[in-house]
């Protein structure tokens, strides 16, 4: 084996090995919020482990004449509660351990958002910015039919998840209606409008984080007209949560890019900002009098928006910088438990990914339910009901977090596996 070899390999062991350690901290979850409840550990027994990994390989002929053989995988987590839902992303690294945790992680949300459904999760191992329209599409094709005895609206609802959007889902559907005719759309998620898509799924993260930060702004009576914000990542997420925050009477006193920072106690003007964007989407680098991201956590500040790509930021040795009394964590696990833990202590609320994240899941279960139904809602309408089911899942986390005095990520993982373990106790699997 020659050096670029020997380096592709090593590299390859890392990414399974760091895999495998987010698989077990999500197993260690699981175990510590059944063992809050008082669960006996033969909850734990069941729910540690996916119910279901399906690992297939699909072939394809590409462009140039040569057939290629892409490794695939679907996991459902349980079905206790009910079908699964979940998202399928095409990414060159990802692994089956990736997709078990991810499966897992749906299952708690679907919990917090207290909809019929268990988790699932899928993933096909290729490069899809380097295949072709042609390619792409006979991939997603070759992945329904791979899966076709396993999924459905009545066992595993496909949803879209990273590159996969509402043309990928759209031949998924396609090849599902020919081989199950039966069947309805729901199979489905993330569809076009005219397919029988849902309106409102356009930002519906971006739109969750929002919904969820001014929710908890209410919960900790911190009113939001006057308050200030920091947003750390002035992305698509961080750009549209600034321009929702900014109509309700928040004052934007710092934003970050891939560049650097920018600060003004006196309140960024984002239209401005976002007018000044260059190609790539950053703005801090065209200003002179810009500050490191660490500086910028530092500011006197109401809430921080962290929608930034950036991991390991915020150590806890670096929490006592921090002034907000509101931390959104829009990533998984961008904080550590020690850090969290410490930001609890000195009366820092922090919200975590599993509740501002859950926009994607909430619209994809209101496009299952029109699906279902055969009736559509208006965008409006759409608008209303995740509103809904996100501040009805914020109240629910935030009211045991005191109740059981423990923070939001203890209090989130507690809600999303209690439905699990309920369901599982009553069905008699335990």
């Amino acid at each position: 084996m020659g050096e670029n070899g020997k380096q592709e390999a090593a590299a390859g062991e890392e990414r399974k090995e760091k895999s495998r350690h987010t698989f077990a901290l999500t197993q260690d979850i699981i175990a510590s919020a059944l063992q809050k409840w008082g669960y006996q550990t033969e909850v734990y027994e069941l729910l540690k482990e996916p119910l279901r990994t399906l690992a297939v390989r699909i072939p394809i002929k590409m462009d140039n004449g040569e057939t290629k053989v892409f490794s695939a995988f679907r996991v459902q987590h349980s079905d206790a509660v009910g079908p699964g839902i979940g998202g399928v992303r095409f990414h060159p690294e990802v692994t089956e351990k990736d997709v078990q945790a991810q499966a897992i992680w749906a299952s708690l949300q679907a919990g917090i958002i207290d909809i019929p459904y268990g988790g699932a999760s899928g993933a096909i191992v290729c490069n899809p910015m380097e295949m072709s329209f042609r390619e792409l599409e006979a991939l997603s094709r070759g992945y329904v039919r791979a899966l076709v005895s396993f999924i459905g609206t009545s066992k595993d609802v496909i949803a879209p998840d990273a590159v996969t959007n509402t043309q990928v889902m759209a031949w998924m559907l396609d090849e599902y209606s020919q081989l199950k005719a039966d069947d309805t759309p729901g199979f489905i998620i993330g569809k076009p409008v005219i397919l029988g898509g849902s309106l409102g799924r356009e930002a519906a993260v971006a739109k969750g984080v929002a919904i969820t930060a001014k929710s908890a702004a209410k919960r900790l009576n911190l009113p939001l007209k006057g308050a200030r914000a920091v947003i750390h990542g002035f992305g698509n997420v961080g750009t549209y949560v600034a321009k929702a925050l900014e109509e309700a009477g928040v004052s934007i006193v710092g934003i970050s890019d891939g560049h650097g920072a920018l600060h003004d106690a006196n309140g960024l003007d984002v239209d401005y900002l976002l007018d000044r964007r260059d190609s790539f989407g950053m703005v801090t680098n065209l200003f002179k009098k810009s500050i490191s991201k660490k500086e910028l956590l530092e500011v006197n500040c109401d809430m921080i928006i962290d929608s930034s790509r950036d991991t390991g930021i915020i150590t806890s040795l670096s929490v006592d910088t921090i002034t907000a009394r509101l931390f959104i964590e829009t990533g998984r696990h961008k904080i550590s438990q020690e850090a969290t833990a410490r930001l609890h202590e000195q009366g820092t609320c922090v919200i975590p990914n599993l509740l501002t994240s859950a926009g994607n899941t909430a619209i994809s279960y209101l496009e299952g339910v029109q699906n279902n139904q055969g009736y559509y809602w208006t965008e409006e309408e759409v608008n209303d009901k995740l509103q809904e089911i996100l501040e009805n899942a914020l109240t629910s986390v935030y009211d045991l977090s005191r109740k059981r005095k423990v923070d939001m990520h203890e209090a989130a993982y507690m809600t999303g596996v209690q439905k699990l373990a309920e369901a599982s106790r009553f069905r008699g699997w335990v």
